[in-house]
């Protein structure tokens, strides 16, 4: 069994931003022209009118700032309200495979490999542009990387699960070195009508090299000393858009379910005790203290749920050091999140320290990945 190591990491960036003012601005001007569009029913009491939004509102309910996205034009207009991204041919780069390519090229530059050292790429991510052929292989052609590569999904805990899988690869001598990717356009399957998730999301791309631990070549590293997953169904949050859609009746019509929707309060209930359950679970698993880790990398979906995650697996506070938010500038990234903060927030430990890298989301799904700094 070969040790595995987190050799290099990569982030690419949309230029775009939209702020928390400029989001309200638009959904606010929508809910006022649907309101008196059905001004009628409304009086009448048929119909419930649609609340306003606020900056204020959307800080409190989820520490989200401002979002990086793919393109702005279409979500600030009132009359579109969805990302306007133009049709690629079949035969150029789908923007997915464009975005994996980015933020590959800076995480084995980090690592110091080429597409020669690479064995094998996973494409994790909440949302696919396509059912097939894998994005994955698409990147990995792009890349000029030999071997293999699929696409996989376990919604915002595709990174986590994504290095598990890679990591057992690694160990039992499937490959030696794995790219992973995770190309996340989640203001695609975003409802920016819906005042309760309209500021969520975001759009990233993170990238993950994992190697063989006495193949590394760069001073940058950590190995994966352990990692668990915990699945458990919950339809809480849910995305209904599949490749059955066009088999059930009024399938082209602007369906709700079709796009994110959530239970909101129960998600936070539920999931905040299973996750720390799992992190403490693992932990001790591992006979590791909570006390001796020195960072807690964290899925970026929401400020309270993070908070409360972390006092429970440390017994108290944690201090901004300790848990790293990058919800503020990125807001939920789905997959991404927890790897935006590893990424950003780990070169400055000493050799020695531990961590937990984690995500949790639609499933429910949890991951908890143990690292140690080389």
């Amino acid at each position: 069994m070969h040790r595995v190591a987190i050799s290099g990491t990569g982030i690419f960036t949309p230029e775009e931003v939209i702020t928390n003012a400029e989001l309200v601005a638009s959904y606010n001007e929508y809910a006022h022209r649907q309101n008196k569009l059905h001004a009628d029913a409304i009086e009448a009491g048929e119909r419930e009118p649609m609340a306003m939004s606020s900056e204020e509102f959307i800080v409190k309910a989820s520490g989200i700032e401002r979002r990086h996205v793919i393109s702005k034009f279409g979500i600030l207009d009132p009359g579109i309200m969805h990302p306007v991204l133009p049709e690629r041919a079949e035969d150029e780069l789908s923007l997915m495979a464009e975005i994996s390519v980015k933020a590959a090229d800076e995480a084995m530059k980090k690592a110091g490999l080429t597409a020669a050292d690479i064995d094998a790429v996973i494409c994790a991510a909440s949302n696919h542009e396509r059912a097939y052929p894998a994005v994955a292989i698409e990147v990995q052609q792009a890349l000029g990387i030999k071997g293999f590569a699929f696409d996989m999904n376990v919604a915002c805990s595709s990174a986590t699960f994504g290095i598990q899988l890679a990591s057992d690869m690694i160990r039992t001598g499937s490959a030696r070195a794995i790219l992973m990717v995770n190309p996340e356009i989640t203001s695609g399957h975003q409802e920016w009508r819906d005042r309760d998730c309209h500021f969520i999301f975001g759009d990233v791309c993170t990238a993950v090299v994992l190697q063989r631990v006495d193949e590394v070549k760069t001073d940058y590293a950590y190995e994966v000393l352990a990692t668990r997953c915990l699945t458990e169904f919950s339809n809480n949050i849910r995305n209904n858009n599949g490749f059955l859609r066009r088999t059930r009746e009024g399938h082209m019509a602007d369906r709700r379910d079709m796009q994110f929707h959530q239970e909101g309060r129960k998600v936070f209930k539920q999931v905040v005790p299973m996750v720390a359950e799992l992190m403490l679970g693992h932990l001790a698993e591992q006979g590791i203290e909570p006390q001796n880790l020195s960072r807690l990398w964290l899925h970026q979906a929401n400020k309270g749920m993070n908070d409360l995650i972390g006092s429970k697996v440390l017994g108290r506070e944690p201090s901004r050091e300790e848990q790293p938010n990058v919800l503020q500038d990125y807001a939920n990234t789905s997959s991404a999140g927890s790897i935006i903060a590893f990424s950003k927030f780990s070169d400055d430990l000493p050799t020695g320290s531990l961590g937990v890298i984690c995500s949790f989301g639609a499933g429910y799904s949890a991951g908890s990945v143990i690292v140690r700094k080389l």
